[in-house]
């Protein structure tokens, strides 16, 4: 199996992830959190293995740190809300 096949796979499930956590009638922060979390993941797998940054770990990590940052700040704003 190719890495963008895994890659793919990866993202179906983390959709039906956030699929099911739609539907599973949360609300407020407690969906809020990890759908956060959730797109992150998906971010992280599309930026390294369809961009291919895998092969400049440094900018990975600058990707990883920003997004962190805007998942914490959108977090925030949510439990604020």
């Amino acid at each position: 199996m190719t890495r963008a096949t895994k890659a793919w796979a990866l993202l179906l499930a983390l959709s039906a992830a956030s699929t099911a956590l739609a539907a599973s009638g949360l609300a407020g922060a407690a969906r809020v959190m990890p759908v956060l979390v959730l797109s992150g993941l998906k971010a992280h797998v599309i930026l390294r293995d369809y961009l291919g940054l895998w092969v400049a770990p440094g900018w990975l990590r600058g990707f990883d740190f920003g997004l962190a940052l805007l998942i914490l700040a959108f977090g925030g704003l949510a439990l604020a809300a």
